[in-house]
């Protein structure tokens, strides 16, 4: 969910890592695609260096942006090329696992023993029963404030939707809270109302449910309030959220952990003290709800560097490698035993999430749940922007689940 860097007309030229073959059968070179951000970047880099050295092989990190990484890892694969381990989205492993893009992990060391990850994220490896991937990192979504702003106008972190109207009142009005107008940052609001995209047990399309259809419009009710602000071109939506946020422009946003560094560089939060971290508010209190994300590692089906790969990831995903990412990056470790360090504990934003997570809604792991934010990413700034209604414009996605993403499920 991070990263909008600017390299990939680079990516496709520069993939292949692993094809030099060695006597062994292990080329003991791997090509590592690493979709985070720029803030994150250079420690895995700088860890991935480390244990490269450690283990008697070569390991060339490419940095990829999230928003390419995808397609781009599936055109490399779908011709034999592309890198060895990949830094896949949570919802993209079941996809790459159906098409035979990344290598079953059955019988290495890093499908033996997975006790020690956390539940949910170890769900998204799995596919048709089989372990594709290892958690590297993961998150949820916070609601995130200004301490300065609210103890100024005498306002508590808002725990409902409604408290953030009433609170507007005191806070400037659209001042109050910036909603990014993009499809993943709309589940807080669906997930609260007990809402869903899918039913993937019973193999339902549930995205037009009268839950989704109150919860766009408790979102659209923020705006009309003038208790909120959004941006209505989509596709700044996210910078603009982060630059109101940082310059103190507005009081509250909602956001993962990988947005910490960007906003300790900002003027409003040149003292980290005055950065606040609450769960989502909900229709109710108490009932906010987030998507559980994060980031897993796959090795590329082909891969000529097998044995370096999974030597690789064992050190990347190691307690001791987790402990110092969520040291120096505050994002959330997949080990249980990382938790357990003082310094992780100490850490005030691992600390703050750790409870978002645990209570974290959990997303369909099926190949199609990649493709299922697309549509609704555009129903969503539609409604935001005043173009359609909600339940026209979730009747449309619906719709375009049944015609293009999973068309064997039924609707409602």
């Amino acid at each position: 969910m991070t990263a909008v860097a600017a390299v990939s007309a680079l990516v496709l030229t520069a993939c292949g890592g692993g094809d030099g073959g060695s006597a062994s059968g292990d080329s003991g070179e791997i090509t590592f695609w690493d979709t985070s951000g720029p803030n994150e970047g250079p420690v895995f880099t700088a860890i991935a260096q480390e244990c490269a050295t450690k283990g008697g092989y070569k390991v060339k990190t490419e940095t990829v942006p999230f928003d390419a990484a995808l397609n781009n890892y599936r055109t490399a694969a779908q011709g034999g090329q592309g890198p060895d381990v990949f830094r896949a989205e949570v919802a993209w492993v079941s996809q790459l696992a159906k098409l035979g893009y990344i290598a079953d992990l059955a019988g290495t060391e890093l499908a033996n023993d997975t006790s020690d990850f956390l539940d949910t994220p170890l769900g998204s490896t799995k596919y048709d029963g089989k372990t594709y991937g290892v958690p590297q990192v993961t998150d949820s979504l916070a609601l995130f404030y200004n301490k300065k702003l609210l103890a100024d106008a005498g306002v508590e972190p808002p725990k409902t939707w409604d408290e953030v109207k009433t609170a507007a009142a005191k806070l400037g009005g659209e001042k109050t809270i910036f909603i990014n107008n993009d499809a993943y940052y709309a589940l807080p609001f669906i997930y609260g109302e007990g809402g869903d995209l899918v039913d993937a047990d019973a193999k339902k399309i549930v995205v037009n449910s009268a839950e989704n259809v109150k919860a766009l419009e408790t979102a659209k009710g923020l705006l009309d309030a003038k208790a909120a602000s959004t941006a209505l071109d989509p596709s700044n939506s996210y910078n603009n959220m982060q630059a109101a946020f940082t310059s103190g422009e507005v009081a509250m946003v909602v956001n993962g952990p990988w947005s910490v560094a960007d906003y300790l560089k900002g003027a409003a939060f040149t003292d980290a003290a005055n950065l606040g971290i609450a769960p989502v508010p909900g229709a109710t209190a108490g009932k906010g709800s987030a998507p559980v994300g994060g980031h897993d590692y796959v090795i590329r089906q082909g891969t000529k560097a097998k044995d370096s790969s999974v030597k690789f990831i064992a050190c990347m995903s190691s307690t001791e490698s987790q402990v110092r990412i969520a040291k120096e990056l505050g994002v959330l470790p997949t080990r249980k035993s990382a938790y357990e360090n003082a310094d992780v504990k100490a850490n005030a934003v691992v600390s703050a999430f750790e409870p978002v997570v645990t209570a974290a809604h959990p997303r369909a792991w099926i190949p199609e749940g990649g493709q299922l934010f697309d549509p609704l990413k555009i129903a969503y700034a539609d409604v935001l922007a005043g173009k359609k209604d909600a339940k026209t414009a979730l009747d449309e996605v619906a719709k375009s689940y049944k015609d293009t993403v999973v068309p064997e499920y039924t609707v409602g």
